[in-house]
């Protein structure tokens, strides 16, 4: 293999660097959650989340929405295989590829990913809850599912119910809190048919003013995330011990605080609300310790 891309190459391993400094920055609760990894496995998980990083920020680093589509077609290419040329200037790109590669990784899901995020790069409402939970499964529970069968192909096939479930909280509840920061833009990930029931619509959501439906609407999303963290747990008891695999997992040990926080909220429009970094990365230690001792940890 050319240097750029062969397992001892100095640049592959600069790639790799680079993603973990890229998570570190600015997916802080991955990044600590991938530390309790086994430490051969560590850069493989920051490949994964820097690729999620870099193809969730597309809206953040375009203007329109047209521009958003060929940054998305090209990491589908990559991905495919039809771009393998083109990754030696794009770290992420070049560590994910060699990740991918190492561990088998299903290159649809890596595919299905980057088609999700084509939602972000338009302010069309989300139509239905299902369609919510259809687009988180196919983003931050791919991303666990992927993370897993990096850490144990073995243990990674029993753990579809967690990642599903567990990927649509986590989902979820980051929505939530990124939410003034998606109506400032005119964004809205609350469902259709769930503000119907409270009789609000898409543009009143986003509109700023604070209502008794749109707290009622959102009660709801967080009723919906509490429980998919339910139906987690109950897998993660089936499961049985899996320290092994526990790393990508452990922020679901954030999500009940979260959504604590979240309910405290009077104007959604605020600033993003949520546990202190502090709790969050305590919360984080206290989740590796319960795994490592075969418990759940969330």
């Amino acid at each position: 293999m050319p240097d750029e891309i062969s397992p001892d190459g100095t640049a592959l391993a600069a790639a790799y660097t680079y993603c973990a400094e890229q998570v570190r920055a600015q997916d802080r609760d991955r990044f600590l959650a991938a530390l309790f990894a086994p430490e051969d496995k560590r850069r493989h998980l920051f490949a994964l989340y820097a690729f999620n990083l870099d193809v969730a920020r597309v809206r953040e680093v375009v203007r329109e929405a047209l521009p958003g589509e060929v940054r998305l077609a090209w990491w589908r290419e990559v991905i495919e295989g039809e771009g393998r040329g083109e990754v030696e200037g794009h770290p992420v790109a070049a560590a994910l590829l060699d990740t991918a590669e190492r561990f088998a990784l299903p290159r649809a899901s890596l595919t299905a990913l980057v088609d999700a995020r084509i939602f972000d790069l338009y302010d069309d409402p989300m139509p239905t809850v299902a369609d919510l939970e259809g687009y988180a499964g196919e983003t931050a529970s791919a991303l666990l599912q992927l993370s897993a069968l990096v850490l144990s192909p073995q243990a990674a096939a029993g753990t579809g119910d967690l990642s599903g479930h567990g990927g649509v909280a986590i989902a979820m509840t980051g929505l939530m809190r990124a939410f003034p920061i998606h109506a400032a833009r005119g964004q809205c990930y609350l469902p259709l048919d769930l503000l119907a029931r409270h009789g609000i619509g898409r543009d009143e959501a986003v509109s700023g003013k604070v209502s008794p439906q749109l707290l009622a609407a959102l009660a709801e999303f967080r009723a919906v995330a509490a429980r998919h963290l339910v139906a987690a747990r109950a897998a993660a008891e089936r499961l049985g011990p899996s320290a092994a695999i526990a790393a990508p997992y452990l922020p679901l040990a954030l999500v009940a605080g979260d959504l604590k926080a979240l309910a405290r909220v009077n104007d959604p429009f605020g600033a993003v609300a949520g546990l202190s970094p502090f709790r969050r990365q305590f919360a984080l230690w206290r989740a590796a310790r319960r795994a490592a001792a075969g418990k759940v940890w969330f």
